[in-house]
């Protein structure tokens, strides 16, 4: 696509300091996906559209796409940060691993289609205190499709069973039926609760979604499943990643610490 002057919806992924002056901003555009943006006198004082580049700021921008080079911004309106995001260490860190995995899945200056308003969905939900987890859990079980890897979760893949107990087959990429567990002694050995919900995230579309609740074992179980998935299948090993999970661990350490006490 050539280079042209059009409004667009953008959602900052990240930002960078580029000479003494300007900007390089990573955004998530719903016409072109990813993007990098020059802001020419970005980083000057008085500078009027400061606010409208901050990190996890969702909202309308008017400028020159580029799908093979930088883009730019000529004007910026009904922007706003995802407040919830920005002052919460914890939600923090899970929106900006679904931005790092979102950058990393597609590929710059090409359009995502629905993608866009999953992840503002996505974001705008975790803005809202809804559990950050589970939230995740439904975008990294859906982009592992765009990763190359598409697990059968709604039915056995040997024989295309739906309605038996389903357990999740690493080596046969989907789910077995009971009938076919002996094929795999090291199938995950999910609970039917753990499973249903996989073949939920599969599909389901978080624009319709308003409250989230989770039992801590079936979230520990999701995250499992999507954690084995991605370091053995996909092969992605991020820093936000380890960052949550260094956070969760010191969180379980702290929460010893207070339980002995």
């Amino acid at each position: 696509m050539a280079r042209e002057t059009t409004d667009f919806t953008g959602i900052i992924i990240y930002r960078r300091d580029y000479r003494e002056r300007d900007l390089l901003v990573k955004m998530l555009t719903d016409k072109i996906g990813p993007a990098m943006f020059y802001i020419r006198d970005g980083k000057k004082r008085g500078f009027q559209m400061a606010s409208d580049f901050l990190p996890f700021t969702h909202g309308t921008y008017i400028g020159s796409l580029d799908n093979q080079g930088l883009s730019f911004v000529n004007t910026a309106s009904e922007t706003h940060q995802y407040q919830g995001i920005a002052t919460d260490l914890r939600r923090n860190a899970y929106a900006t691993y679904i931005l790092s995995l979102v950058d990393h899945a597609f590929t710059d200056g090409q359009g995502i289609g629905g993608w866009f308003n999953q992840v503002a969905a996505a974001l705008d939900l975790i803005n809202r205190g809804q559990d950050e987890q589970v939230v995740t859990n439904v975008i990294e079980t859906q982009l592992l499709t765009v990763f190359g890897v598409a697990p059968t979760w709604d039915r056995c893949v040997i024989c295309g069973d739906r309605h038996r107990p389903l357990d999740f087959s690493e080596q046969y990429g989907g789910m077995l039926c009971d009938r076919h567990w002996y094929l795999d002694q090291r199938r995950f050995h999910l609970d039917r609760r753990t499973a249903y919900y996989l073949q939920q995230f599969a599909v389901l579309n978080l624009q319709q979604v308003n409250t989230i609740k989770f039992n801590p074992f079936t979230k520990e179980r999701l995250q499992y499943v999507l954690d084995t998935l991605y370091n053995d299948q996909v092969g992605l090993r991020l820093k936000s990643k380890r960052f949550i999970n260094q956070m969760n661990r010191l969180e379980q350490k702290m929460g010893k610490l207070s339980t002995d006490d």
